[in-house]
């Protein structure tokens, strides 16, 4: 992008027609056309030649579907370009439109499609550069008139008026189509965050589970295959899912479901394998965040537990003539967080001992205990 060849003889093009120069246009023409000749044919053999493989060119597809937003980068960009070329200090901005515009990748992409015999490829890119070629060119032409640079050749009205026909012709012919494919783009985008909704919540059901789903935008209507594997799907279900889909603007003709056990394909038995796998994963995780819960809830009863024996055989020491103790544990709910901690001990002694000892007791049993109070009962 940054050592493109192409800049040059674009930005001439607006500037010759602008300044009515017709040598210069003939010049920025030729040079042109030699240039995109050159960049095809060097892409072209490089894919031929290279080894690699490009089964989901990314980057070279993004360069297959320009948009209106394409044709305001290539304007603007070519606003800075004639501006800053217009200028006696020189800076960095020739570089800076030469990277956002990207002249060189469409032509790459148009001679991966030559090389592949990929005609949407082909068709795809070249548009693109086209649309970049002529903004640059138009927004140059705008700026020439603008600044009044002055014309090489005396104006005929009546040829100016021909050319302006002709610039807006093409412009709006360069323009509809990328308008048309930015719609495209925006409603196949959206058709798959949709889809992508629909999936997330219907991914489980008790005996079935989504092993993989695929929004195809290919088709017109677009379509939303979602295949599930396990037991079949009920009517109830069935709807659930229509509804889901509903909810998200994708109309219940437009879903396909599909059951499987496995796929007849080594990828589609590889997919569905890893489906299970991760749902196991994701069963185990569950149970094991379950299990800790449960141990946590076991470590605070264990916490609340009292060792009968034990405490009977201390307050026998402290308190001689202990026939029997039992105790239990309660929340009081008299506290406005209901957290209170009260411990309830039920005791014979042959002989009953008095109320000093009592709280005596009761204060040593809360100290020992760990509670909020402790209440005694003599039987």
């Amino acid at each position: 992008m940054l050592i493109s060849p192409l800049m040059g003889p674009i930005i001439g093009t607006g500037l010759s027609v602008g300044i009515n120069d017709s040598e210069l246009l003939k010049r920025s023409l030729k040079n042109l056309a030699i240039m995109v000749a050159i960049s095809l044919i060097a892409s072209s053999a490089f894919f031929i030649i290279s080894p690699l493989t490009l089964e989901e060119p990314t980057e070279l597809l993004a360069r297959t579907k320009p948009t209106i937003y394409d044709v305001f980068i290539a304007f603007f960009g070519g606003l800075a370009g004639i501006v800053e070329g217009s200028r006696k200090e020189k800076g960095t901005v020739i570089a800076g439109v030469a990277i956002a515009t990207a002249l060189m990748p469409p032509l790459c992409t148009a001679g991966f499609g030559i090389a592949s015999l990929n005609f949407k490829f082909f068709i795809g890119a070249i548009y693109l550069f086209f649309i970049n070629s002529f903004f640059i060119s138009l927004a140059t032409f705008v700026v020439v008139r603008y600044l009044k640079f002055p014309y090489v050749k005396l104006a005929d009205p009546i040829k100016q008026k021909k050319v302006r026909r002709s610039v807006s012709i093409f412009a709006i012919i360069m323009i509809v189509p990328s308008i048309y494919t930015a719609v495209m783009v925006v409603r196949e985008s959206r058709f798959s965050l949709n889809a992508s909704a629909v999936v997330a919540e219907n991914r489980n059901f008790s005996d079935k589970y989504i092993i993989g789903h695929t929004a195809n935008v290919n088709s017109e209507p677009f379509k939303l295959e979602i295949t599930y594997a396990g037991a079949p799907l009920t009517e109830a279900e069935r709807e659930t899912i229509f509804k889901s889909a509903e909810r998200h603007k994708i109309k219940k003709e437009n879903i396909v479901l599909k059951q499987s056990i496995f796929g007849k394909a080594e990828s589609d038995r590889g997919e569905t394998l890893k489906a299970l796998f991760d749902r196991t994963e994701e069963n185990i995780e569950q149970k094991n965040r379950k299990i800790d819960s449960l141990k946590t809830e076991i470590n605070a009863l264990k916490g609340t537990q009292i060792d009968n024996k034990q405490l009977e055989a201390e307050i026998n020491i402290n308190y001689p003539g202990l026939e029997y103790a039992t105790f239990a544990s309660a929340t009081d709910s008299t506290k406005e967080e209901r957290k209170g901690k009260i411990i309830i001990i039920v005791a014979k002694w042959k002989k009953p001992i008095s109320a000093s000892q009592k709280e005596k007791l009761r204060q040593w049993a809360i100290v020992r205990l760990n509670a909020d109070n402790v209440k005694i009962y003599q039987d």
